[in-house]
């Protein structure tokens, strides 16, 4: 990969995976950058993530629901972006299944 040409995030979306897509785009030892694909996807039940570090979301395409332990519920639409406390428990709610969610 030629690294000084432009990528663009939503080349290649499948409309089906059997798991969500991570892909990491950037990192270095202060922060990683991901391209998350989803397609209907949720975490498991009663799975809760509880990450050491915080974790800035934005929805590009698609929609996606976030819920915290405390029962909050965060609607995330093109353009909406939100930042994940370290330590707040949260997980993926679900994704819309009638096109990718970046």
């Amino acid at each position: 990969m030629n690294d000084s040409l432009p990528q663009n995030l939503f080349q290649n979306l499948p409309n089906k995976l059997p798991e969500e897509l991570v892909t990491v785009l950037a990192e270095n030892s202060h922060v990683r950058i991901e391209r998350i694909v989803s397609t209907g996807h949720s975490s498991p039940p009663d799975f809760w993530y509880d990450q050491q570090e915080h974790e800035w979301v934005i929805v590009l395409k698609g929609e996606a629901k976030l819920l915290y332990d405390t029962g909050e519920e965060i609607n995330m639409q093109p353009g909406d972006h939100h930042l994940i406390p370290a330590h707040q428990k949260h997980r993926l709610e679900w994704t819309t299944d009638n096109e990718p969610t970046v």
